[in-house]
């Protein structure tokens, strides 16, 4: 999504320019912010963060409004479709007069330890957290043609087998190799506005899961309060990149989707955001 590949592009390009133009400790004093976690909330569907060049920054700040709004309309809706939708893409122009407020925190503080030698004022990167307003972006979607997502959203149970650079495991709370993996799933299941559970090592063994099957099977079933998605990843040195394939019932009905030839991050974005199309009733994945 725009505010997700923006904040990774736009943190190498901003840092590398802040760095190059360091002036001495003495010359500027940067403005002091409340760290990130404090202004965000991450279970707050409207909200989400782009990083932008220099505080207080009017071209930069609708810059990042512009990025935001993508992934807060995919999220407040279900429907992944709405990121490459080019009437988002028009309506982005527009996004300033979706917003109710905003904040901005230090970027080098939060990457610490950080001095205030680094980078001169218009050119330190920061956190631009924006907060939408509810009923505008609601508005929005209905004149799209896109419902909002409402109500209780189920936890994701992912049951996956993996194969990459440190063995073959099964992906648990536990699993010491899978740690970074955890990490990403966590990312986004909040990029999609989804609850996540990894299931841990007892969990498992009771479903029946084993890595002796090709493919997870867990005995245990999906409903309104949990989709438990089963799958593999792998990593293919010919594409080169992981591949995913995953599985899900829901409400009777069987779904199929995968991903080939991305890192892990996009591979979980492509499992979070099967699940919320199909749990939002927007059909089947793509």
């Amino acid at each position: 999504m725009g505010c997700r590949v923006g904040r990774a592009l736009t943190a190498m390009l901003i840092v590398s320019l802040a760095l190059l133009r360091a002036l001495p400790a003495d010359a500027f004093s940067a403005p002091a912010t409340k760290p990130l976690e404090e202004l965000l909330d991450r279970g707050d569907p409207y909200e989400t963060y782009a990083i932008v060049s220099g505080y207080e920054i009017a071209a930069t700040r609708l810059k990042g409004f512009a990025a935001c709004l993508p992934e807060v309309l995919v999220r407040v809706s279900g429907e992944p479709r709405l990121a490459q939708d080019p009437r988002v893409a028009a309506l982005a122009a527009q996004a300033a007069s979706l917003v109710d407020s905003w904040d901005y925190s230090d970027f080098l503080v939060r990457m610490g330890p950080v001095h205030d030698d680094q980078g001169t004022g218009p050119d330190r990167p920061y956190d631009l957290v924006v907060r939408f307003d509810p009923a505008k972006i609601d508005a929005a979607l209905r004149d799209l043609g896109v419902a909002p997502w409402k109500g209780k959203r189920p936890e994701v149970v992912p049951v996956l087998a993996v194969s990459g650079f440190t063995g073959t495991y099964l992906l648990s709370a536990e699993v010491t190799a899978g740690a970074a993996q955890r990490g990403s799933l966590a990312v986004a299941a909040t990029e999609y506005g989804l609850p996540l559970h990894v299931p841990d090592e007892a969990e498992l063994e009771a479903w029946g899961v084993t890595m002796a099957a090709s493919f997870p099977a867990p005995r245990a079933a999906s409903d309104d309060a949990r989709a438990i998605v089963a799958g593999t990843l792998r990593f293919d040195e010919a594409k080169p990149g992981w591949v995913g394939s995953w599985r899900m019932r829901w409400r009777g009905a069987d779904y199929a989707w995968g991903v080939s030839g991305v890192n892990y991050d996009a591979a979980f974005r492509s499992l979070m955001s099967g699940v919320a199309r199909i749990a939002a009733g927007r059909g089947a994945p793509e």
